[in-house]
């Protein structure tokens, strides 16, 4: 989960509602344009999607195991 929250907000890390990434997450996900989400609708998205935001980042967790496998030896 850090590991995708570290490298999606590259550069922006002070400040992840510039993060250009981030920001077109969220305007493929909602269809709102990237040009109009300011710090309140970032934070405002986040809130209001803060269960499939933890639901996601759980599925990126998962999928970096299987990317990552720890070794067993």
């Amino acid at each position: 989960m850090l590991r995708f929250l570290w490298n999606s907000t590259r550069g922006h890390r002070i400040a992840p509602w510039r993060s250009p990434y981030l920001l077109w997450r969220i305007e493929t996900y909602t269809g709102v344009k990237m040009k109009q989400i300011g710090f309140l609708e970032f934070w405002e998205f986040l809130w209001t999607e803060r269960r499939d935001l933890w639901r996601f980042l759980k599925w990126t967790a998962e999928m970096d195991r299987y990317v990552h496998p720890k070794n067993s030896i």
